[in-house]
């Protein structure tokens, strides 16, 4: 029953969150569709979700920056995602991308399941309870993408998102657009990147309505030591963020890799109520065709930890 009240309070500050703390005229808890600002896969999160300027995101570009889907060298790409998140709550995320002459396309779809709860009325003594039956309760984003190299050093990308949130019968919905670019500066492999994510009109639940969680992420990238091709490589990733819910923060993150087939993770966020530090691992075994599994850990502070896996599978 506890874990229950945790995903039922967890629900409601999905849903509502746009009238808690009005009054005193916070950000924070000011937008719905809060599940949208949740980091989909095992890099990002290794990272401290600093990736909108990494260039070999494939298809799971479409979870962050979708102009880094144009740098694809993959035909087909395809990335699946779990974590188990807090209080049993399962979270479940895939992409996959088409190179095409014209561009390249991409699909993703991210699912919140909150799982199922008793549905109680009050008996006939105090805090007595009869129980009902049960009800579910999840939330799901389905995006269609679409990314394109204008120039070799410099790529463009949209995603429309159908969005919703369900408990019970009740539900609440949206249309939104992600963008972003990606773009070399020439100055060694330095790249610069900007992305708008969640950007729509507000929202209905029954008779409230709510904002959009927009965010605004403004992001660098740079190989200090090798490239991509070489024996060793450390790069450092940079990222300011402006949510419409919250106040301003900044992520960085690191991967070191030998030969890309062993690769190791760091992040740290700052400005943030609980999360702090995160690592991660990616194994690349060097099949002909790609295979990579991508391990993250990530500290929520009094929340607890949270661990995902991704797999993400390739075709020239």
């Amino acid at each position: 029953m506890a874990k229950s009240f945790i995903k039922i309070s967890l629900l409601v500050s999905l849903f509502v969150s746009s009238f808690v703390f009005a009054q005193d005229f916070k950000k924070t808890a000011t937008a719905g569709f809060a599940f949208l600002e949740i980091p989909v896969t095992a890099r990002t999160a290794a990272l401290g979700e600093s990736s909108i300027a990494l260039s070999d995101m494939n298809s799971q570009g479409i979870f962050t920056n979708p102009a880094s889907i144009g740098f694809t060298e993959l035909t087909h790409s395809f990335s699946a995602s779990y974590s188990g998140w807090f209080a049993d709550i399962k979270h479940y995320a895939s992409s996959y991308s088409f190179k095409s002459d014209l561009g390249v396309f991409a699909v993703g779809v991210v699912m919140l399941d909150y799982g199922s709860m008793p549905r109680t009325v009050a008996g006939g003594g105090q805090r007595v309870y009869n129980i009902l039956g049960s009800f579910d309760a999840n939330s799901v984003s389905l995006g269609l993408g679409f990314s394109k190299m204008l120039t070799d050093r410099f790529s463009f990308g949209l995603v429309a998102k159908y969005v919703e949130e369900k408990i019970d019968v009740y539900k609440a919905n949206n249309f939104l657009l992600d963008g972003g670019v990606l773009y070399y500066t020439g100055l060694g492999s330095l790249r610069i990147a900007a992305s708008l994510q969640n950007f729509g009109t507000n929202s209905k639940f029954i008779a409230d309505e709510f904002k959009m969680p927009i965010m605004l992420r403004l992001g660098a990238a740079a190989e200090l030591i090798g490239q991509k091709e070489s024996e060793y490589r450390i790069t450092l990733i940079a990222e300011a963020l402006h949510p419409t819910d919250a106040d301003e923060r900044v992520n960085l993150g690191t991967e070191i890799a030998w030969n890309e087939m062993i690769i190791l993770r760091a992040g740290y966020k700052f400005f943030y109520d609980e999360e702090t530090i995160s690592f991660g691992v990616g194994i690349n075994p060097g099949l002909s065709l790609p295979v990579i599994a991508d391990f993250s850990f990530a500290d929520y502070g009094r929340l607890g930890n949270v661990l995902r896996f991704t797999l993400q599978l390739g075709l020239y």
